[in-house]
């Protein structure tokens, strides 16, 4: 079917007599005489306020505490060397870093600006063990064998 006149935009069939042409993704009109003149189709009004919404698909929160998992990797860090002999050095300061690392994390997780105070509280569990006891220990090690001597 072929047409000799055709419509806006070069396609389609010719617009009808007495009636303007739909254009791009206009809605169509509505027959005259029924609901209000030009009203185009219906939206369901959203849901009063007050009432609960949905269950959300969000992601969870991820544990955010950097200074807590610092204080953590100080901490186990800090123990490591504590044990060793040659690098008890190194393994008190890495101790008190992670007391210090620690105790930030903690005090932001306790107001609530980061999540996992467990990790935190681990760094600083660990910092004072590699900063105090293991070094205590091997003083005390240290003497009992000089005293044997």
């Amino acid at each position: 079917m072929s047409y000799s006149n055709p419509g806006p935009g070069d396609y389609g069939p010719p617009p009808q007599p007495g009636r303007a042409p739909a254009g791009g993704y206009a809605y169509p009109q509505s027959a005259p005489g029924y609901g209000y003149p030009n009203q185009g189709p219906g939206y369901p009004a959203a849901p009063p306020i007050g009432y609960p919404q949905g269950p959300g698909y969000g992601m969870p929160m991820q544990p955010s505490n950097g200074m807590g998992t610092a204080g953590l990797v100080l901490g186990i860090i800090g123990v490591v060397c504590s044990l060793t002999f040659f690098l008890w050095f190194f393994g008190v300061i890495l101790g008190i870093l992670g007391i210090i690392f620690g105790a930030i994390g903690r005090g932001k997780a306790t107001r609530g600006e980061a999540t996992n105070k467990g990790s935190a509280t681990a760094g600083l569990v660990l910092g004072i063990t590699a900063t105090v006891i293991l070094p205590l220990l091997g003083f005390l090690a240290f003497a009992s064998l000089m005293s044997l001597a």
